[in-house]
This record gives C-alpha cells, sequence and structure tokens, in this order.
C-alpha cells in the first residue's frame, strides 16, 4: 500500500470490508478551534475520529507523546481497526496532522496504512459526498502492536548524535521559529534549534498548503538540506505532529524515511540542560 493515496482512489474504495478510514485532525491552541466538533460538522463517509491527544501517553507531561504499545492496541482496536485492515488518515487542512497517525501506525507495526493527498478539503472542492454527525460504534477488531524502534528517537538519542552525528535531524518548524526570531507558541519555551540541525519547514512540501508535491519536487527540496539516499535522518517540529509530514514527505520521495524524535522541541526547547542554537 503506497503511503500517500489519491482522492480518486480513496472514493474507489469507500466501503470496502477491510478499508478503515480516520479524520485524524488536530489544531494548536491559539486556532481555537474543535476538531472533534468540526468533525461531526463534516466528515467523509464511515470515518471515524482518530484523538490524537487521547491515543499518546496521557501521564507524559509533554503533548501527545507515544503511548505504550499495549495502550495502542487497545485503543485502535476499539476503533475496529484489524491486524489486515488497510488503514487511511486525513484531516481538515490538507496535510497537518494526518502524517501523525499514520506515523503511529508504522511505529506500531502496521504498515498498510496510508495518508489522504489533500484530506478534506480537496475532498470538498472535488464536490464529493461527506457525512455529519457521530459515525455509528465500531465493531472491535482483532489487532496486535508491536513497537517499530527503528521509526523512534528520544532525548538520549538526539544528545548522543550530539557528540558523534550519526544521523541529520531536520526540523519542520517554520524559519522563525528556528532562528528564534520570533517567540515559541508554548510557554516557557527556549528559542532556537537543536545544534546542527537543518530547517525543512513542512509547509515547503505542500502545494498550496494541501497536497504533497511530486517526488523530484521533494527530493530537491531535501537534498537542499543535504539529504540524499545514504542519510540516515530524524525529523522533529514543535510536538512530533508535523515532523511527521517531513517524514512522509521522505517516504514519498523515495529517500530513506528514517526516525522521528518525538519529544521535539516541547522536549528540547523546555529543558535547562539542552544546547540550542539561534
Amino acid at each position: 500500500m503506497q503511503s500517500l493515496v489519491s482522492t480518486e482512489w480513496l472514493a474507489q474504495q469507500l466501503g470496502a470490508a477491510d478499508l478503515v478510514l480516520f479524520d485524524a485532525s488536530w489544531y494548536m491552541p491559539a486556532d481555537q478551534r474543535n476538531a472533534q466538533a468540526l468533525y461531526r460538522a463534516a466528515h467523509l463517509p464511515g470515518a471515524r475520529f482518530f484523538d490524537i491527544d487521547r491515543i499518546a501517553d496521557t501521564e507524559s507531561t509533554l503533548p501527545h507523546m507515544a503511548p505504550t504499545a499495549a495502550r495502542f492496541e487497545h485503543l485502535v482496536a476499539a476503533l475496529g481497526v484489524e491486524d489486515q485492515s488497510r488503514v487511511v488518515f486525513y484531516d481538515q487542512q490538507g496535510i497537518f496532522s494526518a502524517p501523525r497517525g499514520w506515523w503511529l501506525m508504522r511505529l506500531f507495526g502496521h504498515e498498510r496504512v496510508a495518508v489522504l493527498d489533500g484530506g478534506l478539503p480537496k475532498w470538498q472542492r472535488e464536490r464529493r459526498e461527506v457525512a455529519v454527525g457521530e459515525a455509528s460504534p465500531p465493531t472491535p477488531g482483532s489487532f496486535r502492536a508491536a513497537l517499530n524502534a527503528r521509526y523512534l528517537r528520544g532525548l538520549g538519542d538526539v544528545r548522543a548524535n550530539l557528540s558523534q552525528p550519526r544521523e541529520l535531524v531536520l526540523d519542520a518548524r517554520s524559519a522563525d521559529r528556528f532562528f528564534a526570531r520570533v517567540p515559541e507558541p508554548r510557554a516557557g519555551m527556549r528559542g532556537g534549534h537543536i545544534p546542527g540541525s537543518r530547517n525543512v519547514p513542512y509547509a515547503e512540501l505542500l502545494a498550496n498548503g494541501e497536497t504533497m508535491l511530486a517526488p523530484e519536487l521533494l527530493q530537491r527540496r531535501f537534498a537542499a538540506a543535504g539529504v540524499d539516499a545514504g542519510s540516515a535522518v530524524v525529523t522533529s517540529c514543535g510536538s512530533g505532529l508535523t515532523a511527521a509530514v517531513l517524514t512522509l514527505g521522505l517516504e514519498v520521495s523515495g529517500l530513506p524515511s528514517g526516525a522521528l524524535y518525538d519529544g521535539s522541541w516541547s522536549e528540547w526547547g523546555a529543558r535547562e540542560d539542552t544546547p540550542v542554537e539561534r
């Protein structure tokens, strides 16, 4: 299954017994938008809501950190996912938070997963059918999760990489945040970036903020950041969300998708013992 699917493909697959469709929308607090309320107002037929803040480690002080395999297994099975399901994520902004769901499924061993290119905006612009209200309760699935650790990096991994660089860290935040030209949106965060990291704002991988660029254009953008077919890459952002857009972009471009630093700047920028470049 390809990691990025078109609205045309999905329209032909709707209703298939093995297809599970998720709205994985999430908004920054400053946006003051309720993703679940907007889901009830309009969602793709048959889609269920994938709550990124709930399908997470809710005991962590950091936002939506990856849960344990047992918690992920329990919550995703309750949403109707089977071991053989084809799972497609979309979001209400085009491509913003849906890749986080895609990355989580891969992190826990499920490779039959994709992101809808263009998400809800493209679907609606094409005048395709939408549903309203709550989805009918799903029949729980039989799903087994197994952590695929090669897709994940933690604080210790990124620290160790400073002294013995083996992986290139790509930061998906805006250039203004990366270079500390504007304050961080979360209180208590220092400005700047992880020493040695490169800035690839996630929006630069998208056309009109909605659809992923063609593979050759993605390769060109990543090459400008020093990425080639032999690179080992770790993606990062503010809270591990849009880092997954970079991870997806690497996959679509044919480059090694690498790993994701889950704590991202919410962890690194809040500590006093982590070095920062500006």
